[in-house]
This record gives C-alpha cells, sequence and structure tokens, in this order.
C-alpha cells in the first residue's frame, strides 16, 4: 500500500495551497483518509479526514472555514485545499489511511490520533511566510 503526497510548497500568508494523496482503490475504498501536520519537536496533528462513502468527517478548530477535503476527481485521491494559510500552517503535511474497522464515527472521532492510522505517505512541506 503506498500514499502518495503532491502539492506542498511556499506561500505567503494568506495564499492557498492545494495538496493530493494518491493511492488505490483497494485502500481508498470504504476507508477513511486523513491529513496530519507536524512541525519539529510537536506531536503530529490531526488536521482533517474523509470517510470515502460519506465525505468529510472531521476537521481541526485550528483550520475550520479554511481547509476543505475532499475526494478528487481521480477516486483514488484525496485532497486538502488550503486557504488563507497563515505562519502557524507552516508543517510537514502527512496523508494517512485509518486501522480497520472503518466506519464513519470513527473517522469523526478517533481522526485526532496518529495511532488510529495504519498506513502513511512520506510528507510534504507546506512553508507560509
Amino acid at each position: 500500500v503506498q500514499l502518495v503526497e503532491s502539492g506542498g510548497g511556499s506561500v505567503q500568508a494568506g495564499g492557498s495551497l492545494r495538496l493530493s494523496c494518491a493511492t488505490n482503490a483497494e485502500t481508498f475504498n470504504g476507508n477513511c483518509m486523513g491529513w496530519f501536520r507536524q512541525t519539529p519537536g510537536k506531536e503530529r496533528e490531526g488536521v482533517a479526514t474523509l470517510f470515502a462513502t460519506v465525505g468529510p468527517a472531521y476537521y481541526a478548530d485550528s483550520i475550520k472555514g479554511r481547509f476543505t477535503i475532499s475526494r478528487g476527481s481521480d477516486l483514488n485521491t484525496v485532497t486538502l485545499q488550503m486557504s488563507n494559510l497563515g505562519p502557524e500552517d507552516t508543517a510537514t503535511y502527512y496523508c494517512a489511511a485509518m486501522t480497520p474497522p472503518f466506519s464513519y464515527a470513527r473517522c469523526k472521532g478517533d481522526a485526532e490520533n496518529p495511532a488510529n492510522f495504519r498506513v502513511w505517505g512520506q510528507g510534504t512541506q507546506v512553508t507560509v511566510s
């Protein structure tokens, strides 16, 4: 199983970026996919999750109203549209697939704990200045 992130980069405060995470149908279908972020010296933070058959399940308070998680036009892709970025959003962003069993309730309630996710991408850097 592979998760491949893309779309990170550098942007000025107030700008936007779109992250993408590509995987295969076996991993995506019926699963909960999430985005996390991490800065040096801090724990990995849950940002948003999406349950494949329903849609968005969780958004961290820190990004509500600014970030949107969605399924890509390529149905095996999950995207994170980030708008009105600030320096506090600077981090390495990771895509992850949840550990079974899968349910919308877990995708929402267990979203903050990275231990609930079994597969991780390599990470993509987002820098906001």
